[in-house]
């Protein structure tokens, strides 16, 4: 058995020597690791910096809270209706509705709130610096109804501990990551179904803290369209009527889109797509047009029910000179969120590569008037209204 596992090895070794001393690719693969390294390496020296940063900061805002906290010096009453004015905004949807006098440290509250934010404003208000009492002479109300200061307002849920706000701080990051590590490496080492547990949870606590992503957007569940987002935009050397034109004849993007298999327009609005996925795989959606102003704006929305949920939004801009900055913003959720999509990229499906191959290949279609793609095609064959042959409506 041993012998067998050093003969694997051996193998996998050599086809590793072979794929980077290959005489033909072997030097553009060597160059391109290296640039990747010296990027990781440059974007991991920024990061040590903002942590660095970060940490230094909160240590001291600690130590003088709690120096502060030491020394308890009297408030003046406009000074102190001024800090109660500013914990109130951060717990209560409408604190205009609420009003606040203070006098020798004991604060009064008066007016309308409702009544499922009594309970959390109040104790706030208690631990605001200097005050010494809180006189509750509000009115709660269990529904806004139709009491006029009652309208509107946003929920506010108040300060939250930072390990359960949607974004982490840098700290936060750094601390969560070395917990899910060592909760991960405890695990794997304790075995058993504790062990298993405590190995995914660190994991999942390691994946939490590095992505910076919430629950919802890291698993795709209850994240609608957006659990990942990508965003490019693109100068194209054509007037904006022609830019706009060609991104409207969505029928021929599978002939120099290559992960697009096929788009079947069955009108001006409705739409559907066929496209590669990883590992072979394939996804098809219908979609349909939510907002179209000539040469201006095109945006989309896959319909319900569809398994790779996702939406869209480009913007066109004329340029100075004749031609046509392209915004494009593409929200989508594939299956599993976040953690789907670094699967993805691991069997080299990497959508944000694909989307910007695909627009160098549409700039270079406007601007030379040739790109390939599954084919080589030329502008006069993709021009507007002009349909692929292979294409069906």
């Amino acid at each position: 058995m041993k012998a067998a596992w050093w003969g694997i090895g051996g193998v996998g070794m050599g086809a590793g020597l072979m794929y980077w001393a290959d005489p033909r690719s072997g030097r553009w693969r060597r160059a391109h690791l290296q640039g990747r390294a010296v990027h990781a390496a440059h974007e991991a020296s920024g990061a040590v910096g903002i942590v660095a940063r970060d940490l230094s900061h909160r240590t001291r805002g600690v130590f003088f809270e709690s120096f502060r906290k030491l020394r308890s010096r009297p408030v003046d009453d406009v000074t102190l209706e001024e800090r109660v004015r500013s914990a109130l905004g951060r717990v209560c949807s409408h604190p205009g509705a609420v009003h606040v006098s203070a006098r020798d440290g004991t604060v009064v509250l008066e007016g309308a709130i409702l009544l499922h934010e009594l309970k959390r404003v109040v104790p706030r208000i208690g631990r605001v610096r200097g005050v010494r009492g809180v006189d509750n002479r509000l009115n709660p109300y269990p529904e806004p109804g139709t009491h006029p200061d009652l309208q509107g307002g946003v929920a506010r849920l108040g300060e939250a501990w930072p390990f359960i706000q949607n974004h982490w701080s840098p700290t936060a990051r750094l601390f969560g990551t070395l917990g899910g590590l060592t909760l991960t490496g405890w695990g794997f080492w304790q075995r058993g179904l504790i062990g298993t547990l405590a190995g995914l949870g660190g994991l999942v606590l390691g994946i939490r803290a590095l992505t910076n992503l919430d629950a919802k957007r890291l698993t795709g569940v209850g994240a609608g369209t957006r659990a990942i987002t990508l965003q490019k935009d693109i100068t194209v050397n054509a007037p904006v009527e022609e830019v706009f034109a060609f991104w409207s004849a969505m029928q021929n993007f599978p002939r120099f889109m290559t992960h697009v298999d096929e788009v079947r327009v069955s009108d001006d609005e409705r739409s559907h797509w066929r496209v590669q996925g990883p590992a072979g795989t394939h996804f098809e959606w219908d979609a349909i047009i939510t907002k179209r102003i000539p040469n201006q704006v095109l945006a989309w929305r896959s319909v319900k029910g569809t398994m790779v949920k996702n939406s869209g939004i480009i913007h066109f801009e004329p340029t100075p000179g004749g031609g046509t900055r392209v915004d494009i913003r593409l929200s989508y959720n594939p299956p599993a969120g976040a953690i789907g999509h670094a699967f993805a990229k691991l069997l080299g499906a990497d959508p944000k590569k694909q989307m910007d191959d695909d627009l160098l290949r549409f700039k270079s279609l406007l601007e030379r008037g040739k790109a390939t793609g599954h084919e080589t095609v030329t502008r006069e064959q993709l021009a507007p209204g002009r349909t692929s042959p292979t294409t069906m409506h």
